[in-house]
């Protein structure tokens, strides 16, 4: 006997014919055939039971209770007459002789029926997540996170990872996005915020003397929504390894990441190590992305001077010029403009087209200005009878990301394009320390300010006397990506202040910048810091690509909307005036 009940609804199998048996769960749905002549389907975290109502009785007691109201169920199981293949429990079926109700459902409709949950407005799944959570479509996603989350333990402990747990409350710190900040009330004007990943702890347990760290770690970013980002907070697997290098930390991932995969992921092919390496201007070049999806087989090509001279203005002016050629097309014109008018919201840019007909002839679109040199680009790419050519144009990085989105949305919606039954995984390495920010025009870091640059010191010594390109300069750190995710970020970090101070001294930040922004850092490395490594695989991403779902909404319990709210629960919310007053804060409405 188990928590007031001898079997769950999930259990009773026909040897378990003639027992006396007590359920309790969920009245699901009630049929009325008669009278005296009823079903009831009773449900629970592991499954469902059928119960048959036969007396005039008990069909006004369960008549009495509404669908989705907790019920204990005592009777005897007997073998069903009519089978049901489809259902664990379909052999049997239980006779009730005592229904008690324990949590009464008081109302007569739901938001939505609990069985097709997935099929409501999200608003109303979100803000009745307790009762979508009951679908047992939906379940599924949060017993697959549990199993994940647990598998992972197990592998890092088995590979030597010492589990600690880091501060949430901790000082705000420049990493990339907006802070989480939460006032101090002993300390009038100052705050704590909430830490948008462990990076500074993991690396100063390193300096702790502690060898191999992991954690499933909380993390808080103020950022939008999107299909592969909750706002507010989300996991990840954060691990840190001493005296390790970019290729321990790749051998660590490789080993623990394909068996999970194996096991709990809905496609049954996955990578195997080693993983593929795709240095990041390659990437670009090859796939406009630095988060490829291996899965889809076209690929970019640059045809700036095969267009050198084209009347078509947007092919003028020094625009780079990309080109994706889509084999076997047979899709509508329709097809097309519909799906080039997705590019363009993805994007931000056009993407422009041609085919080549049975005539190997240039028809459609831009096909005009392809017949002054239409031979040429032919030779050039290699074109055949039923070919889609599509193209974009821009300045490099916008050329680039117009053909990555070309390629992904494309490959995905033409048939024979995509093998997508599988998780194919592959490393983006050698990313620039450097890059020129698009809102000041001016050096920023690229990725990661703790990034150990290649070639340390005297790479930066360089770029500081003008003998190299600060943009030149690549960095120890990777991204591992799968089916078109970045899945984690990681690298080798930097772990000598004087590599540290010069790598900010580029972007126009001294000593005292550094130690004022960095403090614990830049003190801990003073006194002997190991060289050290790691990544942080996004828990969530990982999840959500296992269990094969579009939005990583799908896979947290309760997880806010696109605009960082909770609805279930009213947060973001208002609080009292004492409660601003401790806190010594003041509201201002803006008029």
């Amino acid at each position: 006997m188990m928590q007031s009940r001898t079997h769950t609804c999930g259990e009773l199998r026909l040897s378990d014919a003639g027992k006396k048996v007590k359920l309790v769960g969920w009245m699901e749905n009630m049929r009325e055939v008669g009278s005296n002549l009823g079903f009831v389907v009773l449900r629970d975290f592991y499954g469902t039971t059928q119960v048959v109502i036969q007396t005039e009785e008990m069909m006004k007691t369960f008549k009495s209770v509404n669908k989705e109201s907790t019920v204990s169920v005592e009777g005897e199981v007997r073998e069903r007459s009519s089978k049901n293949p489809k259902q664990e429990t379909g052999d049997i079926e239980v006779v009730p002789e005592k229904v008690e109700v324990l949590g009464r459902c008081r109302y007569n409709e739901l938001p939505f029926e609990i069985n097709h949950s997935r099929e409501a407005d999200e608003a109303a799944r979100l803000k009745y997540r307790y009762l979508d959570l009951r679908n047992p479509e939906v379940k599924k996603n949060i017993i697959l996170r549990c199993n994940v989350v647990a598998a992972l333990r197990q592998s890092m402990t088995e590979h030597g990872f010492m589990e600690i747990t880091t501060p949430i409350l901790t000082a705000s710190s420049p990493e990339g996005a907006r802070d989480y900040l939460v006032p101090a009330r002993k300390h009038p004007g100052q705050f704590y915020a909430l830490p948008q990943a462990p990076q500074q702890f993991k690396q100063l347990l390193m300096v702790s003397g502690f060898d191999r760290y992991f954690q499933i770690a909380p993390c808080f970013r103020d950022e939008d929504a999107r299909g592969d980002r909750s706002p507010g907070e989300f996991y990840q697997m954060d691990m840190e390894m001493a005296f390790a290098s970019q290729e321990d930390v790749f051998a660590i991932l490789e080993d623990v990441l394909p068996p999970i995969f194996a096991k709990y992921g809905t496609y049954n092919r996955a990578s195997e190590a080693p993983f593929k390496r795709i240095p990041y201007l390659e990437a670009m070049e090859k796939y406009g992305s630095d988060k490829p999806d291996l899965r889809i087989d076209l690929t970019v090509k640059d045809v700036t001077k095969l267009f050198e001279g084209s009347e078509f203005g947007p092919f003028q002016d020094g625009n780079i010029i990309k080109a994706v050629v889509v084999s076997d097309f047979k899709e509508s014109r329709k097809f097309i403009d519909k799906t080039l008018a997705d590019v363009e919201v993805q994007a931000g840019n056009k993407g422009y087209w041609f085919r080549i007909d049975e005539n190997n002839e240039a028809i459609g679109g831009i096909a005009k200005f392809v017949a002054p040199k239409k031979d040429e680009i032919i030779a050039a790419l290699g074109l055949k009878a039923n070919d889609l050519v599509l193209l974009s144009a821009g300045k490099l990085t916008a050329a680039q990301k117009t053909a990555g989105v070309l390629v992904k949305t494309f490959g995905a919606a033409v048939p024979g394009h995509m093998d997508k039954e599988q998780y194919s995984f592959c490393w983006i390495v050698d990313f620039p320390m450097y890059e020129i920010g698009e809102e000041s025009g001016e050096l920023e870091f690229c990725h990661n300010p703790f990034s150990m640059p290649a070639g340390g010191l005297e790479t930066l010594l360089k770029a500081e006397r003008g003998e190299i390109d600060p943009l030149s300069i690549t960095a120890d750190q990777y991204d591992l990506v799968c089916n078109g995710v970045e899945l984690s970020s990681g690298a080798v970090r930097n772990h000598d202040p004087e590599i540290m101070i010069k790598a900010f001294e580029l972007v126009r930040l001294g000593e005292e910048d550094v130690k004022a922004k960095f403090p614990a850092m830049y003190n801990a490395f003073c006194y002997g810091a190991p060289p050290h490594a790691g990544i942080a695989p996004g828990v969530d991403r990982m999840v959500m690509l296992l269990a094969g779902e579009d939005s990583i909404r799908e896979i947290i319990p309760f997880p806010m909307n696109k605009n960082a709210q909770d609805v279930m629960m009213g947060a973001p919310g208002f609080v009292t005036d004492h409660q601003l007053e401790e806190l010594h804060i003041r509201t201002v409405t803006e008029e």
